[in-house]
């Protein structure tokens, strides 16, 4: 009878394991339908890397930061290791550009919203802590290319954008929007309805900066526009873009401005009804903007780019099923990324799900014969389009966000594919290490 109880209380034991073991999502596998190797570099469930034009990374290129529920962590890019930088209830805002710092705010007093609060930046080795600025209100959202100046945005008013229960596996929530039968609308109708809502409450807003040296406040632009998508030049140190929020069709949304208030400049005239740019981001050495072009909204898609020195156009021509949430562009410009998009989004796309690496092809001139106006023109190119990673099981809600490592030779994106978010790397080139391929399809 012992034996009995012994070996059944075994198998109970093997059985608990292994169920363990078949939670855990996948360390690393190959893609059985694209044959890239893909790579979880998170260990906690709930982490999350930065928003796609954040920079994660530090100036040598060797270390990621991504945030998880116990903190600010560093990932070591040759090993995939990790370790805690900043331990706690914190969230990384940005890598600094000259110092091996990541910078991260904490909220003063009782309002969690506009009011006073300190920057920090941490030593990413050490993770020493120091204080670098404090502001009397407003949000921070990037520094610029010498480190000298943090960038943000006060709103003198208050808009609940987001409603619905929280979510972990997602950023979102947009629950509430009925159309006038009582049904719901789609979560993509509903954010759309939400953000035309806070576009028409016309809440006054101001775009500052904060001297990190000083700590001197300065106004450098005010509207009842709903100013957004706030970012610094990666090599211009006095040059800000930013945005006008809200649906893209209603919207002139893509802006540069100096950082002494001169200079204001819409980035993209629109030329059509529903025609929709966004999601716009500075080329890494600064010389460029790209951003997505829908020509009109759901219909015809580009990645657009202005160069801000020649001012040329460059406008890439994509599939419905290669439009993608987010782009991005490796460090000397000749491959593109995409995170895809589910087929509720403005593509509409039903095969849209997969990560993507994007190579341009130009369109030429035929037989060699140039029209004499075409310099002044937009020049059309395609993109040819590989798949990386299969994202069937991922939900949209949560935004890919990928990125380029320094070196070019793989993509860090988040996901909630094996169910709370993780942070993931898929190589640039296809794997060869078929011993891993045949361990870990899937």
């Amino acid at each position: 009878m012992e034996r009995i109880f012994v070996k059944y209380l075994r198998l109970l034991m093997f059985a608990a394991i292994s169920t363990h073991a078949a939670a855990q999502p996948a360390a690393e596998w190959i893609d059985k339908d694209t044959g890239h190797h893909v790579v979880r570099i998170s260990r906690q469930p709930g982490t999350q890397s930065l928003y796609f034009h954040q920079n994660a990374y530090t100036p040598q290129g060797d270390v990621l930061i991504v945030n998880s529920p116990s903190g600010i962590q560093a990932v070591n890019l040759k090993t995939w290791s990790t370790h805690m930088v900043v331990p706690g209830k914190v969230t990384a805002l940005f890598v600094a550009h000259k110092s091996r710092s990541v910078f991260f705010a904490k909220r003063e007093g009782a309002d969690a919203g506009e009011g006073p609060f300190t920057v920090y930046a941490a030593d990413i080795d050490s993770g020493a802590v120091r204080q670098v600025a404090k502001s009397p209100f407003g949000t921070i959202y990037s520094i610029n290319a010498d480190d000298s100046l943090l960038l943000g945005s006060v709103t003198k008013g208050s808009f609940q954008l987001q409603t619905g229960k929280p979510d972990a596996r997602i950023e979102a929530q947009y629950a509430g929007e009925k159309r006038p039968d009582g049904t719901p609308y789609t979560f993509a109708e509903a954010k759309e309805r939400r953000l035309d809502k806070r576009l028409e409450a016309r809440i006054p807003m101001e775009i500052f900066t904060v001297s990190i040296g000083t700590g001197e406040v300065h106004r450098v632009y005010g509207s009842t526009d709903w100013l957004n998508h706030l970012q610094f030049s990666p090599t211009d140190p006095g040059l800000i873009m930013f945005c006008h929020e809200g649906p893209w069709h209603k919207v002139d949304r893509i802006w540069t401005i100096r950082t002494n208030g001169e200079g204001l400049t819409l980035i993209h005239r629109r030329m059509m009804n529903m025609e929709i740019a966004g999601h716009e981001f500075f080329s890494p050495d600064g010389t460029k903007i790209f951003y997505d072009l829908q020509t009109p909204r759901g219909l015809v898609f580009w990645l657009a780019s202005y160069d801000l020195k020649t001012k040329k156009r460059v406008w890439r021509l994509l599939d419905r099923n290669d439009w993608s949430v987010h782009f991005n562009v490796n460090r000397n410009g000749t491959l593109f990324s995409g995170d895809g998009g589910d087929a509720e989004m403005v593509a509409h796309a039903p095969d849209g799900k997969w990560l993507y690496l994007f190579r341009e092809q130009p369109v030429p001139d035929v037989a060699d014969i140039h029209a004499k106006d075409a310099d002044l023109l937009i020049t059309p190119a395609t993109f040819t389009a590989e798949r990386l990673v299969n994202m069937t099981k991922h939900d949209y809600r949560l935004e890919p966000n990928m990125t380029f490592t320094p070196d070019g030779k793989w993509l860090i994106f988040r996901s909630n594919m094996d169910g709370a978010s993780q942070v993931y790397a898929v190589q640039v080139a296809k794997a060869s290490d078929r011993s891993i391929m045949r361990q870990n399809q899937r």
